[in-house]
């Protein structure tokens, strides 16, 4: 009997020792979950200790930066994003083409400025954009394949989380092309507000009669005092 009881005792002591460090690992750290995603708490049910689940971690993506900017006549997207309650440090920004095939920009950093789709620089200088093609003869018409990225295109930021944004494509000017040199979209700058015009003239308006009036008053002073000179010399 004494036998028995030792070897039970035994058991008990080697099962309560082996069984130790996974009583310790029950209660655990927010950790990534294996591959890419959100941060997981994987003892939560286990803390719990009724068998409930607890909240879930906060996991989001915020954009905080969505630019437009033309650089050396080359539209791009300067971006960045802030991924809450994720491990992941890497962005993947797909351009989001409601009648084709996406463009899919991959393993990007948090932050940055990439190519408006369509675009081709050469040397840091634009030399294509999107929504024209250049003819045999060098001139330069609307229509391509990119007809999609303007004049807005919706923009789709993973990091899982995600988050969809819509830009609008880069005005061109005088100082930075978005279109090709002299084509028509540029040559159709808009006019000088007819407000600004209008005020302009009506501003002009009361200096011109404020003038009459001085030549005037000083056409009726001489008069008056070559009246007043003849009336004198008169005997």
């Amino acid at each position: 009997m004494r036998t028995f009881l030792r070897s039970f005792l035994a058991l008990l002591i080697a099962g309560l020792v082996v069984g130790a460090p996974s009583m310790a690992s029950a209660v655990t750290d927010p950790s990534p979950s294996p591959g890419y995603g959100c941060l997981v708490d994987e003892g939560a049910a286990v803390a719990d200790g009724e068998g409930d689940y607890s909240p879930p971690l906060p996991c989001e993506l915020r954009v905080v930066t969505k630019s437009p900017i033309c650089d050396n006549d080359v539209p791009k997207l300067r971006y960045a994003v802030e991924a809450i309650g994720s491990p992941n440090t890497t962005v993947t920004i797909t351009w989001v083409n409601p009648s084709g095939a996406d463009v899919v920009q991959s393993d990007l950093p948090l932050s940055g400025t990439v190519l408006w789709p369509g675009a081709v620089e050469k040397n840091g200088v634009g030399v294509d954009w999107p929504g024209w093609r250049q003819l045999a003869d060098g001139t330069w018409v609307e229509g391509d394949e990119f007809d999609w990225v303007r004049p807005s295109v919706q923009v789709k930021f993973q990091v899982n989380p995600e988050a969809t944004v819509t830009v609008a494509y880069p005005p061109s000017s005088p100082q930075c092309l978005t279109n090709p040199p002299g084509s028509s979209v540029l040559a159709a700058e808009p006019p000088v507000p007819s407000a600004v015009l209008s005020a302009t003239g009506s501003n002009a308006l009361p200096v011109a009669l404020v003038g009459g009036g001085l030549v005037l008053a000083g056409a009726a002073a001489l008069a008056a005092t070559m009246r007043h000179r003849r009336r004198v010399q008169q005997p």
